[in-house]
């Protein structure tokens, strides 16, 4: 079993920045690959960054050259370095832990936008 717990997330205004954090803990060995996801209000959940073995980075077309996923493995951590924010970056983000049979989800982080 893999816990994971998001942390980070906040009121900011647009232009400015956040980092969220993604705490593992339980049994972090069988995680593969990770990942951050956002859903916002009246949208279906959508991987925001990914971040596999290797270290090779994935970003969705919206967040690329803003946002920036690094992980630390020897401290079961994940990051996710947001900047230039945006009012449409406001979603709840999710953490995703991918396992060889299955994937496990944080409670998520609230981001929200504005000014």
């Amino acid at each position: 079993q893999v816990l994971l717990e998001e942390s980070g997330g906040g009121l900011v205004q647009p232009g400015g920045s956040l980092r969220l954090s993604c705490s593992a803990s339980g049994d972090t060995d069988i995680i593969i690959n990770m990942a951050w996801y956002r859903q916002a209000p009246g949208k279906e959940r959508e991987q925001v960054a990914r971040i596999i073995s290797g270290g090779q980075t994935n970003y969705a077309d919206s967040v690329k050259g803003r946002f920036t996923i690094s992980r630390d493995i020897a401290r079961n951590l994940l990051y996710l370095e947001m900047h230039s924010l945006k009012p449409e970056d406001t979603a709840v983000y999710y953490c995703y832990g991918r396992a060889r049979i299955r994937g496990y989800w944080g409670q998520g982080t609230q981001v929200t936008v504005s000014s």
